[in-house]
Formats: C-alpha cells, structure tokens, sequence
C-alpha cells in the first residue's frame, strides 16, 4: 500500500497548483455536505465559541471553508516531497524571520508553537527546506501505512519527528544545542496532560508541555502561523513570548499557556476559516 500512497502523492504532486487548488475546493464542499458529523462538530464549536454573536449563515459559510482549506490542505501535503527551496519561491513568503534570527542569535534554543491552522504541514516544510529544520512534536497514527507515509512527506524537508509521549527529553537535548522545536497547541487533552486556560470565553484544557519545556530549557518561545490566500501562503513569525517566571513552576505554566494560547485565539478570529473548527476542542471539562 506505501507505494501506491506514494505514486498517488507523485502525481498529485506534478499537477498544475491552480488545479490541485480547484479540486481541493471541491471535494472540500462535497465533503462539508457528506461529512455530517464532522459539520455538526464544527458548527457546534463555532456557536460555542462566538457565544451566538455570528449568524447561523455566517457559521455555516465558515464552516464549509474549514473543509474546503483541510481539502486543500491534504492534496498539498502531498506535493511536499517534490518541493524544492527554489520551488517555494513565489509560493510560500516569510514575514518577521527578523524573530527567529534574533531568537536563534541568544544561542538558547527556540519553541515555535502553532496551530492546525492554514496548511500547518507546509509551513513546518518550508521552515526545512529554508535551512531550519525543525524537530516536530508527532502522535503515531494507528495505521502502519498511514504512519509510514506522513512520516515520509513530513521529513522530506529535512525536519525530524518527535513522538509525543517521549518527547521532554529529546527536545531538552535539541533546545540546548540552539536547535527548533515545533509544537501544535490547539488540541484538547486530556486534564493530567494540561491545564484549563480561557480559549474563546471558555475553559480548554490545553498541552502544558511546552510551558514546561520553556522553563527547563530557557529557550525562546515564538508564535509562528501559516496564512492561506489562495494557491499562495504567507507564514508570519511573531515576536518572542513575554513568559510568566515567578519560581512557581505550576503557576508559571497555567500563565504561559494562558498567553500562547490567547495568541492563537487572535490568529483564528482573524481567519476563522482556516482553524480546525471539526476538532472537539472543549470535550475535556473542569
């Protein structure tokens, strides 16, 4: 099966983008209409999380352009193997790499945390390709094909993957020789892995791990997102975190996440479309 998902990916990835963009819109509408669970989930989470100030229009419009970016997103993701520094030219441009150079300049490391926002999955290749690679935090996924394929796309850049449950110590070792590590801080968990931090008006519980992983290493920790606009991309790299370091560690942590996590809240209501609204991102309560 890998080599049929890989010969899959190799045409998929020498399509013309416009066209690759086109089928992706598609089958992401085509998709939002089948998909009934999943647009529930959605809807569900956006009514929660505007607290019924957007119209059920509105909701539904943004909705069907979450599915239509993760359509997009996936035909993409195939295209990463095949793509080149030279090839990112034109699409894929960095705005504020200023940070990570300075960041990187202190010589202690950096933490880039994000979201599944835009085409996650890309922006971590075009930090590779560009002569940054990064150490990404990974679940295994169950499938064996499933696991080996991903791993194959998302190391093609030169990045290399961490697996979740025994990442502490390998991303200590990679901080402490000025090295990138990349987080995903989006996703609900469960409440002995995080802490609740307000995300939209209400309690989720959120990754503490790279708060933690900040207060032992002393690394830097940046905000970085991938913007979608149209068959193009513009990744943003924020300025370095202010970071909470009172000697509490445990408050420390709630605080820390508290202000990346509000940062991500900024990025998804500025583009609401393109956060991964179908995740159940308050299932875990207090």
């Amino acid at each position: 099966m890998l080599p049929i998902a890989k010969f899959i990916a190799f045409i998929i990835g020498h399509l013309p983008l416009c066209l690759v963009y086109v089928i992706g819109k598609t089958l992401g509408r085509i998709a939002f209409r089948l998909d009934k669970r999943h647009s529930k989930t959605a809807l569900e989470n956006m009514t929660l999380a505007y607290k019924g100030s957007l119209s059920e229009d509105a909701e539904t419009t943004i909705a069907r352009g979450v599915f239509e970016n993760l359509a997009i997103t996936g035909l993409e993701f195939m295209r990463i193997p095949w793509l080149t520094k030279t090839r990112l030219n034109g699409y894929v441009e960095f705005k504020g790499f200023e940070n990570l150079k300075k960041a990187l300049d202190l010589k202690k490391g950096v933490i880039l945390f994000t979201a599944h926002f835009g085409n996650w999955e890309l922006m971590a290749a075009a930090y590779g390709l560009s002569g940054f690679p990064i150490d990404i935090v990974v679940r295994e996924l169950d499938s064996p094909v499933a696991e080996a394929f991903t791993a194959w796309v998302r190391t093609a850049s030169g990045n290399k993957l961490v697996e979740k449950n025994r990442s502490m110590l390998k991303l200590v070792k990679t901080l402490s020789t000025n090295g990138i590590a990349g987080i995903l801080l989006d996703q609900n968990v469960a409440d002995v892995e995080g802490v609740f931090v307000d995300f939209f008006g209400t309690p989720a519980c959120t990754n503490k791990g790279p708060a933690l992983l900040a207060g032992m290493s002393g690394a830097v920790v940046l905000p970085t997102f991938i913007v979608r606009e149209g068959v193009r991309h513009t990744i943003v790299i924020g300025e370095r975190v202010d970071l909470a370091d009172t000697g509490d560690k445990h408050a420390d942590a709630i605080e820390n996440t508290a202000r990346c996590t509000k940062i991500i809240e900024e990025q998804v209501r500025a583009h609401p479309e393109q956060w991964f609204w179908v995740h159940r991102r308050w299932k875990t309560r207090p």
